[in-house]
């Protein structure tokens, strides 16, 4: 690629960026429903289904034997839901991997253009937060939110020499489940430089008591945009 081909895809970059972010600060579609969410009465359920648990496979499994039971919209009509979001029905060129967990064994996935899994698929499986989204199919096998693992997953990106870890929830330290944020900057700092950018106090306000609500979508947007102006200096430094 040459300097002009850097330069456009510079712009093209900047454009597809500023686009994305207007298209957070209109109105919530129809189409795209909020829940009802209770982070204590979730927090109280994934305690109990993890007593006993003996490791963290096994307690992963435990909180996927607890999505398969719960009642929540039908798969088709997730499915639905993240296609229109993401309006691709294809992998992009470039590297992208989106994470999942087996309900069944608790096993971790990370689903690339190269697993064969539909992007569609992989991104709603992403997206299955236990007891709130259906768990999706795929070849048999059902699969809920990566983020069950961990919040960030930020340890997939061992090896490379810079890793920018954007974390706008970090999770709790000490997790069953797997590794917290912590534990992976430990592991990718072992090859190279870290930066992570992690959400300010006025971001963390913008989320609300309910992040899976459409409505703290706007805020968010605008608290994330003016945030980025407090990190430029500092990426620039990191990338530079």
């Amino acid at each position: 690629m040459d300097n002009s081909e850097l330069r456009h895809a510079g712009v093209d970059g900047h454009l597809v960026g500023r686009r994305l972010y207007e298209s957070q600060l209109g109105p919530a579609s129809a189409a795209d429903p909020g829940v009802e969410f209770d982070g204590a009465a979730m927090m109280a359920a994934f305690g109990e289904a993890l007593a006993g648990a003996t490791g963290r496979q096994d307690a992963r499994a435990r909180i996927g034997a607890l999505a398969l039971r719960a009642t929540t919209v039908p798969e088709g009509e997730r499915r639905a839901i993240i296609r229109s979001r993401i309006r691709e029905s294809d992998w992009p060129a470039r590297k992208l991997v989106v994470t999942a967990v087996d309900t069944a064994d608790g096993s971790f996935h990370a689903l690339d253009a190269a697993s064969g899994v539909p992007l569609v698929d992989a991104v709603a499986a992403s997206c299955a937060v236990p007891g709130v989204w259906p768990p999706i199919t795929v070849d048999g096998h059902r699969y809920m939110d990566g983020g069950m693992r961990s919040t960030t997953n930020a340890d997939l990106a061992a090896g490379h020499d810079r890793v920018l870890v954007l974390a706008p929830m970090t999770g709790p330290a000490g997790s069953p489940l797997g590794p917290g944020l912590d534990e992976e900057l430990e592991i990718l700092r072992r090859h190279g430089d870290v930066h992570v950018v992690r959400a300010d106090e006025a971001a963390t306000r913008a989320f609300g008591t309910n992040p899976l609500d459409p409505a703290t979508r706007e805020p968010s947007a605008r608290a994330g945009r003016q945030q980025a102006d407090a990190e430029l200096a500092p990426l620039r430094a990191f990338w530079g």
